[in-house]
Parts: C-alpha cells; sequence; structure tokens
C-alpha cells in the first residue's frame, strides 16, 4: 500500500517560513513525480509546484521566488520550503504522487493534507 505523510505544517506569522515535508512509502519513488497541492477554505484544491523523476520543477505563478520544491529519492521525501509567507498561503497542503507500486504500474496517490495557517 502507498503511503504519503505530510508534515510540518503550522501558524506562522507573515513573513515567516515553513518547510514541509512529505515521506512516502510503497512508491517506487524515485521514478515518480511528486507534487504539492493546496485548498483553502471554499477554494479549490490548487497546484501549488512539482517536481519531475528527473528533478525538473516548475511552480505556480503565485508562489515563485518564495516557495522550492525538492526530494531525497535516498530517503524517499519530498519537501517544500516555504518562505516570505502571506495570509492568502493559508490552506490544507496535500503531498500528491504519480507513479509505480507493487501493484500497479501507474496510479495516482495523495496524502492526508497538513495545515498551514499564516496569521498575525
Amino acid at each position: 500500500q502507498v503511503q504519503l505523510v505530510e508534515s510540518g505544517g503550522g501558524l506562522v506569522q507573515p513573513g515567516g517560513s515553513l518547510k514541509l515535508s512529505c515521506a512516502a512509502s510503497g512508491l517506487i519513488f524515485s521514478l515518480a513525480t511528486m507534487g504539492w497541492y493546496r485548498q483553502a477554505p471554499g477554494k479549490q484544491r490548487e497546484l501549488v509546484a512539482t517536481i519531475n523523476s528527473g528533478g525538473n520543477s516548475n511552480s505556480a505563478d503565485s508562489v515563485k521566488g518564495r516557495f522550492t520544491i525538492s526530494r531525497d529519492n535516498a530517503k524517499n521525501t519530498m519537501y517544500l520550503q516555504m518562505n516570505s509567507l502571506k495570509p492568502e498561503d493559508t490552506a490544507v497542503y496535500y503531498c500528491y504522487a504519480k507513479g509505480g507500486s507493487r501493484i500497479f504500474v501507474m496510479n495516482d496517490y495523495w496524502g492526508q493534507g497538513t495545515q498551514v495557517t499564516v496569521s498575525s
């Protein structure tokens, strides 16, 4: 069974920083495309950033220059470094994976989410 577990969320003041982690298991991690999504109350889930198996990344315009996505294949972990946080960054952040596992050649997986609240 594939599991994605997010951690690192919390309450931070505007302008502050947080680093989110997503620990994956049961996934052929090194070959998977990984990403972060977020969902604020009353809004649709939106893409924050992605990183493919080759380490190439893309991010939404709203977070460019502030957020950095990365991965450590040896640790089966993906990260999101969030700097210069704004109140509008407040949301539940979800880890996403597209890749193979023991029983599927290719499938989509989601973590349970971690809350990020930016408030003074």
